[in-house]
């Protein structure tokens, strides 16, 4: 049985939450990756097996709030945003805490600003190494309220321990995503350390490892993504690969297996335990179900898809890649963003901007919609995108009645 978190009530939802128990309560070990299907007629949802809150956030929500609580009397910060939810951030924020960096690491206040005594709350994405010792040395608690994901920990301790193997660690990551930063600081402790963002740059990295690149054209490729003093010629002959937590699983499998092959074709497929390990059991597995899911929502067809989360939310934004290959997708951060059966502002992750689209909501009924959201997305959000459409829709079947009926899990 999973842990229940003690989450404020507002993020929970009548709606997602009903469905949630419903298909627990029916399939209770997570084999069925199938969506929910909310029949309201007119309008069908069909919503992913498994979306909303994972175990990281649950559990930093958990322990943020709980921070709150315990220390009235003392001044409470956030190294940066809990979690990639401006909602959930902004709740903390009005709550007291206030934020030390931005997501991407710019200063909002300097850490000049704290005194011994006050308390630092370390976010789920973890905090690198160097961070963390100027903390403590200002006298500052970092320890108490580390909502560090327990996935994100686990990576870091298989890289230490394949470290000490003389292996260099590849991560597959966004160099400057705060976890990964943290990752890098923790990594390069104890091992080489190299930061591949996607299959291409895998593949120059493999050109290099291979010699079909003289070993400076590594420095060309891969600047300021790679460990002091790193040399291509000694440091890649002995490799694992561990990913940042939020990345594509399935895309961080290719890079190994593609890595596995390269080292087998160099030393010989008798040779390669010697040079390559095994570090599958890194994976998150609440990020692998989430997209495993999001796939399975496309089984049957849909009119379009939403993704709701935050926009620099970097496990949001894999799961929106998934969809735009299935259907017309749209990347939303709240109900707000549904403006009209006519318009609707989303997100363009790759362009980083907002855009508007007319005309997105077919005309044809039943009209079929495909829900997923982030890991960092609360479950009420979902609740708020569905009555917003819902009440477009007269002839619908109330709500209440639906759920009332819902004595089970109807999917595709």
């Amino acid at each position: 049985m999973r842990r229940q978190f003690d989450v404020p009530e507002y993020y929970r939802s009548p709606i997602i939450g009903s469905v949630k128990k419903a298909r627990q309560k029916k399939d209770p070990r997570n084999k069925d990756m199938s969506p929910y299907l909310l029949d309201f007629g007119p309008v069908r949802f069909h919503i992913a097996r498994h979306l909303g809150f994972c175990y990281g956030v649950e559990n930093a929500i958990e322990i943020a709030y709980r921070a709150l609580r315990e220390n009235e009397d003392k001044r409470l910060f956030m190294l940066s945003e809990m979690i990639h939810n401006p909602q959930v951030n902004e709740d903390l924020e009005s709550r007291g805490l206030r934020f030390l960096r931005s997501t991407t690491g710019e200063e909002l206040l300097p850490f000049d600003t704290l005194v011994e005594g006050d308390i630092v709350i370390i976010p789920a994405f973890g905090a690198s190494l160097e961070i963390q010792a100027d903390l403590i040395a200002r006298g500052v608690d970092i320890k108490t309220y580390d909502t560090t994901c327990p996935f994100i920990l686990r990576v870091w301790r298989r890289s230490d321990q394949i470290g000490k193997k003389n292996c260099t660690i590849i991560v597959h990551g966004k160099r400057y995503h705060e976890e990964t930063r943290a990752t890098f600081s923790y990594i390069r402790r104890s091992a080489p350390v190299v930061v591949v963002r996607d299959i291409d740059e895998t593949r120059d990295l493999c050109r290099i490892i291979t010699g079909e690149e003289p070993p400076e054209r590594f420095f060309e490729l891969f600047p300021d993504r790679f460990s002091d003093g790193f040399d291509p010629e000694r440091d890649l002959n002995r490799i694992g690969v561990v990913n940042q937590t939020t990345m594509l699983a399935t895309e961080t499998q290719a890079i190994a297996n593609l890595l596995k092959a390269t080292m087998a074709s160099r030393y010989g497929e008798e040779n390669v335990r010697q040079h390559f390990e095994d570090t599958s059991d890194t994976l998150c597995y609440a990020t692998h179900e989430n997209q495993v899911a999001t796939r399975a929502m496309f089984r049957n067809p849909v009119d379009l898809a939403l993704v709701v989360g935050g926009y620099n939310s970097s496990n949001t934004s894999h799961l929106m890649s998934i969809c735009e290959a299935e259907a017309p997708a749209y990347f939303i951060k709240d109900a707000d963003e549904i403006l009209s059966p006519e318009r609707l502002r989303h997100f363009d992750y790759p362009a980083q901007v907002l855009r508007e689209t007319a005309d997105w909501l077919p005309k044809m009924r039943p009209v079929d919609i495909a829900l997923t959201a982030g890991a960092s997305c609360p479950d009420s959000l979902l609740d708020q995108v569905i009555h917003r459409i819902h009440e477009w829709f007269p002839e619908a079947r109330p709500i209440s009645d639906v759920l009332a009926s819902f004595d089970g899990v109807v999917v595709n």
